[in-house]
């Protein structure tokens, strides 16, 4: 199971990664990829949208579920990669790659207050 250090993670399977600009990257974890099996639909959210931690904001669907993808932090979206809904494989290929949108949080230090890579580790019984 690949679980990146760098990142923080939440316990319904989303992954942020902090970027220099102060913005937080968000995509859906190896684990998550692995659970859904082959996406075949991704629906992002709009950018200017905000959001509040823990609203649903994107889907993501599999030949066997679909699932919300929800905002692990309150913000504005300020970009979303379009690449994904054209090809879903690219999360399934490689889920860390394969990022969903990026918000400008309202609390910029709420991204320290979720699990690191040995939290979700325990979430997911790895």
């Amino acid at each position: 199971m690949n679980i990146p250090a760098d990142l923080r993670y939440t316990s319904s399977h989303e992954w942020l990664r902090r970027e220099s600009d102060g913005t937080i990257t968000i995509g859906i974890t190896d684990h998550a990829q692995g659970q859904l099996g082959d996406l075949v639909f991704v629906e992002l959210p709009a950018v200017g949208r905000k959001v509040a931690a823990g609203e649903a904001c994107a889907v993501v669907e599999s030949v066997k579920a679909a699932s919300d993808v929800y905002a692990p932090i309150a913000g504005t979206i300020v970009a979303r990669n379009d690449d994904v809904p054209a090809s879903p494989e690219t999360v399934n290929q490689d889920a860390y790659a394969a990022w969903l949108f990026r918000i400008r949080p309202s609390e910029p230090g709420a991204i320290d207050s979720l699990l690191d890579a040995r939290g979700y580790q325990a979430v997911i019984g790895e």
